[in-house]
């Protein structure tokens, strides 16, 4: 049986008003160190947000911020000076708290066997 192999990920989220603390799951970043993978899968469902946030919310800006986290995990120059770290700390800075419109659960470990498929395997759990 080949080698297990520990990854960590957590959900990205919608947070339309953080004061009332209410979210709506729209991606998951993986990060399997073993495999060098770093990854961000977003799915913005715009009838559901606007449903659930109200005409307040910027979703040209929500869709921009989203992009931000999948420019850091490819690690160019495109993903500015946070892209440029090494993989482990842009997954810690991606995944670090914060009270911004697009926030992320804590981080949850497990084994895989490949990382993109457990990637697409929880993005279909998670926010499908």
């Amino acid at each position: 049986m080949p080698a297990k192999h520990l990854f960590e990920y957590a959900v990205l989220r919608v947070v339309p008003r953080v004061e009332r603390e209410e979210f709506l799951n729209v991606g998951v970043i993986l990060y399997c160190s073993s495999q060098g993978f770093l990854q961000a899968t977003c799915e913005l469902n715009e009838t559901r947000l606007a449903a659930f946030a109200g005409a307040h919310l910027d979703l040209p800006d929500v869709r921009e911020r989203l992009r931000s986290f999948e420019r850091i995990c490819q690690g160019r120059a495109t993903g500015g000076p946070i892209g440029q770290l090494a993989i482990a700390s842009r997954f810690r800075w991606l995944t670090a708290q914060r009270s911004t419109i697009i926030q992320t659960s804590p981080v949850h470990p497990g084994l895989c066997d490949d990382a993109a498929t457990t990637l697409v395997q929880l993005h279909a759990q998670l926010v499908g």
